[in-house]
């Protein structure tokens, strides 16, 4: 049980640094920086860390197969940003936010069709609890839904689906590689994914006259360590460990700390109906923890086969 507490807590970690990045975005955004820069400000920051980390911790040959396998994870979280940032520039970010949070039941799902396991009682009211607290945290109630960009909504919903494949494959791809390794080839896979959708719909020079001269190193630097390295890190380590209905459950942890991002960074105003979503979705977030240890305890100390599965 408490390895279980462990991996869970690197992947709620992982998600609470992925909440960081929205406020970060934003400050960038408002000192002029372009959507190309901020992108490759991070995802280039970031592979550079990773680089230099492998260089120093991590001397483990890593096969042309296994580098594919796990660029191909670190695509799937290229395209989370790239869809939702996307989304943005059509739909409410209060629409946006719900609909990409929508990848917590989205893991449930795959995680039924991979092991074709119905999922526990637990899970099922977790994923109820979370829905309904990123509806009052997203500030969702008293929008228009009327009018609204069917392009966008369609970008929200598979930035939602891109990142549930991410956990899941966090999860599965090549574990036996030492966790820096694969974190490096992950972060490859991204910074290569971004590279050729940026020279395909911006043209080359959407990527040579990027220039990190007026402070975007440090917004690359930033958003590189909090949106690749330490997310990617932890990922790596928890999401391997614990079944991947859970990983989803602990990963709604990025909205409350992307809500309070805001307002110490951003100086936005919550209301009340928002901290009561914050309030639900820790909940959410808790509830298969304190149900599986409940169970185990009435078990005798027999772990839950419907929690840990």
């Amino acid at each position: 049980m408490l390895q279980l507490m462990k991996n869970s807590l690197y992947v709620f970690l992982a998600a609470c640094s992925f909440g960081i990045l929205s406020s970060i975005v934003k400050l960038a955004y408002q000192q002029g920086f372009t959507f190309q820069e901020v992108t490759l400000g991070q995802f280039g920051s970031g592979w550079l860390i990773m680089l230099i980390l492998m260089l120093f911790f991590s001397r483990k040959k890593v096969k042309l197969r296994q580098f594919i396998r796990l660029a191909g994870v670190g695509a799937c979280t290229c395209l989370t940003g790239v869809f939702y940032y996307l989304s943005l520039q059509s739909i409410p970010a209060s629409i946006a936010v719900v609909l990409l949070f929508q990848f917590t039941w989205i893991g449930v799902v795959i995680e039924v069709i991979t092991t074709r396991q119905r999922p526990s009682k637990s899970t099922v009211i977790s994923i109820l609890l979370l829905f309904l607290g990123t509806v009052l945290a997203g500030g969702i109630i008293g929008a228009n839904p009327l009018g609204l960009s069917v392009k966008g909504v369609f970008l929200g919903l598979m930035a939602a689906v891109m990142m549930a494949l991410f956990i899941f494959f966090s999860g599965r791809v090549e574990t036996a590689l030492p966790t820096i390794s694969r974190s490096f080839c992950t972060s490859s896979g991204s910074l290569l994914l971004l590279l050729l959708l940026h020279v395909t719909m911006y043209g080359p020079s959407a990527v040579l006259e990027v220039s990190f001269k007026d402070g975007l190193w440090i917004y690359g630097l930033i958003l590189g360590i909090f949106g690749v390295v330490i997310p990617v890190l932890l990922l790596a380590l928890g999401a391997p460990k614990i079944s991947i209905g859970l990983a989803s459950i602990l990963s709604a942890g990025e909205l409350p700390v992307a809500i309070l991002a805001s307002i110490w960074l951003l100086n936005e105003k919550v209301s009340i109906l928002q901290w009561v979503g914050i309030a639900v979705i820790l909940v959410g977030i808790a509830y298969p923890q304190f149900s599986g240890r409940k169970q185990q305890e009435g078990n005798g100390g027999i772990p839950s086969e419907s929690y840990s599965s």
